[in-house]
């Protein structure tokens, strides 16, 4: 999986490459998405940038779930009680 910060990282920069491309198209802008959109699509394994969108906000998600502690990571509380 890559990097959550680095995923942040390239989506905020799609974002404002797209918006500036939208607004005020000069030179570069495009080439410049296009790169962006390219890094996206291999780092979340797509062909599209579409595709790479959902699948980095699925990443991303998956990122910000806490994992489940291990065994001997848990509390006694948590512990089932002999009988």
């Amino acid at each position: 999986m890559p990097d959550a910060k680095t995923l942040r990282t390239l989506l905020a920069r799609f974002a404002e490459a797209r918006i500036a491309h939208t607004q005020h198209v000069r030179p570069g802008t495009e080439e410049e998405l296009r790169d962006i959109a390219y890094t996206l699509c291999v780092l979340t394994g797509t062909r599209e940038v579409r595709e790479a969108l959902a699948v980095a906000d699925q990443l991303l998600a998956r990122a910000e779930l806490p994992a489940a502690p291990v065994a001997a990571e848990r509390s006694r509380e948590d512990l089932p009680m002999a009988a």
